[in-house]
């Protein structure tokens, strides 16, 4: 009797986060020369963006509020700001002479107070600052150029970036799926549907969102924060440690709401997967919860576990809402502080005007990154998160693997002569004992009934015999070899197994019948009907083979399904067949219908039938009787009967 069951999620390990980066570094390498190509567009996005406030300034201090050339070589500034105008011409030269008592001439220049510049008519304005349109008119293409030539990069990093994290996410979804296609079932029963189907969709989407917009911001916004650093030092060095002086408290609350955030992920992770855990065992035993009434007392469980993720969301949301307004009122205090100092430098001429203007720039610029890094810190938080439990799958080797002999290559089992089981223990759990040294032996053509209580071990000697598990201690041979030194798949192509109640995957008729022999002709197909008596249900159905079954052929009777399953093993054409009580729980008239085609599948193969009903057991060459785990009786159905064991014992209970 198995014992196994779900086991709670694992928790990482200390230090764990380390083994994600290895790990994850695996599935980027292949892209490196896609993640050089977007390092290269952020490079060039960060040139672009960097240039824009210091045309700006340019435009400020060269055209809009020019300095004074007195000014600049004397040093030392005047009561008001001083416009100079070159009397390069004579419209110029008008003006001047116009408002000469507001002009001071000297030599090919005239200087005028700006308060009194304001004064004069506009056209006459204009006339005097023509050249200072001019070179707005010639920087403002430039200006245009650089927003357009940084939309064009941003948008070829962005398709770079989402190429790329779109085929790292294909890569993980395909290793995350042959990986658990590969693991043993002793790892599958440990772990639900639920969590699994988590694994492979929600956090497969985190980790996405990771690789397009974490590693795509981080990148751009580190080299913002070093380009803008090594601007705002250039320009102004006092003003720039003024800036510089929040850094600390900001690295601090990212530090510390970053560890807090990272718990609440995990915790979310785990919590989502139950909720997919719940849902899927709901669907799948909603007849039994409806038939027994248990809505009222699912509901429950299901609001208590739904709290539990709501709450955890909570304290997200908390943190969050703690951690980006203290980030926010720091960038505030910074530029607040710029201000201060900056426009005092201005208003004492020690400090352009377009100066100032490009650092306030250069500050909203400098924080805007800093945001974006903790807004998509929150975003790596959720990923790695993700990514562990991503990892924690794909790091476990609970696989089913050939164990050849040193320096040798997993053996080919060719054609089956014999089948021998010698001394078998096994336990599903230590606690539960299934098997106690069970030994058997099945000659080629035999036709072998396993019987016994429930619980006794039959299945588990057919899992064995699959290698869905490995025996504790004694061996099963194969023509005398070593089951475990076999090559897994050769041997597994030499069985067919028709169990009590069959999986069909949705996929049509024909699809189901050829996962037993995918290379089936035309021909064999259609005799592979006839002989497993499908012919009938192939005429009712609408479209013939290729009738879509949904839902694992639920549109399907018991009957049917198994038939379908009949024709699968008859598609294999198996050396050793292994029945799982076919005809159990089917009405007459169906049960004929598989007999008929269990008796020419049968024919010259070697069996292994699991019989609840010994009216199945009675035609085997010999019966095992299984008892607790041990082999008991062993004999024909009227030798059994002689014997008045366990096995006549049984058979006087079914009659």
């Amino acid at each position: 009797m198995r014992s196994e069951g779900p086991s709670p999620e694992e928790k990482p390990r200390s230090g764990h986060s380390r083994g994600v980066w290895r790990h994850l570094g695996h599935y980027i390498r292949p892209y490196t020369l896609f993640f050089l190509l977007s390092l290269v567009l952020v490079l060039l996005i960060t040139a672009c963006e960097l240039a824009i406030p210091y045309v700006t300034k340019s435009a400020i201090d060269r055209y809009i509020v020019p300095e004074s050339t007195a000014e600049q070589s004397s040093g030392s500034p005047s009561q008001g700001r001083i416009y100079s105008v070159s009397l390069d011409g004579p419209q110029k030269r008008r003006v001047v002479r116009k408002h000469k008592n507001v002009f001071r001439i000297d030599g090919d220049e005239a200087r005028i107070d700006y308060s009194e510049l304001s004064r004069l008519p506009e056209k006459q304005v204009r006339i005097l600052r023509r050249g200072d349109l001019a070179g707005i008119g010639r920087i403002t293409p430039f200006f245009l150029s650089l927003v357009a030539a940084n939309f064009a990069f941003s948008f070829l990093q962005r398709v770079v970036m989402e190429y790329t994290g779109q085929r790292v996410m294909y890569d993980i979804r395909t290793s995350l799926f042959r990986h658990i296609q590969s693991l043993s079932l002793s790892f599958l029963n440990r772990n639900p549907v639920g969590r699994l189907v988590t694994r492979v969709s929600n956090d497969v989407s985190n980790m996405h969102e990771f690789f397009t917009s974490f590693i795509s911001f981080i990148l751009k916004d580190m080299i913002m924060l070093t380009g803008i650093a090594a601007v705002l030092l250039i320009i102004n060095l006092e003003l720039a440690l003024i800036s510089f002086a929040v850094l600390p408290l900001v690295a601090f609350a990212s530090a510390y709401f970053g560890r807090r955030a990272r718990e609440v992920f995990r915790s979310l992770r785990i919590r989502i997967a139950e909720i997919n855990t719940r849902f899927a065992e709901m669907i799948d035993g909603i007849r039994v919860i409806q038939l027994f009434r248990r809505e009222e007392q699912n509901d429950r469980t299901f609001r208590k576990l739904n709290r539990q993720y709501y709450l955890d969301g909570m304290r997200q949301i908390r943190i969050l809402a703690i951690f980006m307004p203290v980030v926010e009122v720091l960038s505030f205090i910074a530029i607040a502080s710029v201000i201060y100092y900056g426009g005092g430098k201005v208003l004492a001429r020690s400090m352009t005007l377009g100066t100032l203007v490009a650092f306030i720039s250069y500050i909203r610029m400098f924080f805007r990154p800093i945001r974006d890094l903790t807004e998509k810190y929150n975003l790596m938080q959720n990923a790695l998160s993700s990514a562990e439990r991503i990892m924690l799958i794909l790091q476990s080797e609970e696989r089913i693997e050939p164990l050849p002999e040193a320096g040798r290559e997993p053996v080919n089992p060719g054609q089956l002569r014999r089948l021998d089981l010698e001394r078998v223990h096994f336990s599903y759990n230590s606690d539960n004992p299934v098997l106690h040294n069970v030994s058997l032996s099945v000659a080629a053509g035999e036709r072998i009934a396993l019987v016994g209580p429930t619980g006794s071990g039959k299945t588990s000697i057919i899992n064995l015999l699959l290698r869905f598990y490995d025996p504790e201690t004694g061996r099963i041979l194969v023509n005398g070899t070593d089951l475990r030194q076999l090559n897994l798949q050769a041997w597994r192509a030499k069985l067919a197994l028709v169990m009590q109640d069959p999986h069909l995957f949705a996929g049509t008729v024909r699809e189901n019948i050829l996962q037993g022999n995918p290379f089936l002709s035309q021909r064999e197909l259609q005799r592979v009907v006839d002989e497993s008596n499908c012919r009938g249900l192939v005429r009712r159905m609408p479209h013939g083979l290729d009738s879509h079954l949904s839902g694992g052929g639920a549109s399907l009777s018991a009957g049917e399904r198994q038939l379908v399953s009949i024709a699968r093993a008859f598609a294999r054409d198996p050396q050793l067949l292994i029945l799982d009580e076919a005809t159990s729980a089917i009405d007459s008239a169906t049960e004929q219908s598989i007999q008929q085609a269990l008796s020419r599948l049968l024919r010259g193969r070697t069996s292994l039938t699991v019989a609840h009903r010994l009216t199945t057991a009675r035609y085997a060459n010999r019966i095992l009787v299984l008892h607790k785990g041990r082999l008991v009786e062993s004999g024909t159905h009227e030798e059994l009967l002689r014997a008045q064991g366990i096995y006549a014992r049984l058979s006087r209970m079914q009659q």
